[in-house]
């Protein structure tokens, strides 16, 4: 199973575990088991706020895009994610959440304190 990420600012971490072709996404079991090889499930067809788009199987891998909440002070790795491709059930590591900002700054980015001001500026150039 390969999971695709798209990074989004939330107040709530990401929970994934994985058993067989089922991913269970903050406690909600989803069993893409019936998914035949070169099949597509549109994500309108998925009631999971989580799922970003297509759960596709190709050449017998399934494919999983999904939204990945942030905190305000994510990582870099986070913030850009990699696929993640799965090869054993159970609790799936994600990337680091991030934290809450100190009180006396607005959020940190890269290990640098910024003001709500610079901070503004920042996410309009991403």
């Amino acid at each position: 199973m390969k999971l695709i990420f798209s990074p989004v600012r939330g107040n709530t971490p990401l929970l994934l575990s994985r058993s067989g072709d089922t991913l269970t996404v903050n406690g909600m079991a989803l069993d893409f088991s019936g998914l035949p090889d070169g099949a597509t499930l549109p994500a309108t067809a998925i009631d999971c706020e989580r799922i970003a788009g297509d759960v596709t199987r190709t050449d017998g891998v399934l494919t999983v895009p999904l939204l990945l909440p942030h905190g305000p002070i994510a990582p870099r790795s986070t913030r850009f994610p990699e696929p993640l491709t799965l090869t054993e059930d159970g609790q799936v590591d994600l990337p680091d959440w991030g934290e809450l900002p100190p009180e006396s700054t607005h959020a940190v980015i890269d290990g640098k304190p910024m003001t709500k001001a610079e901070y503004e500026i920042w996410e309009a150039a991403q």
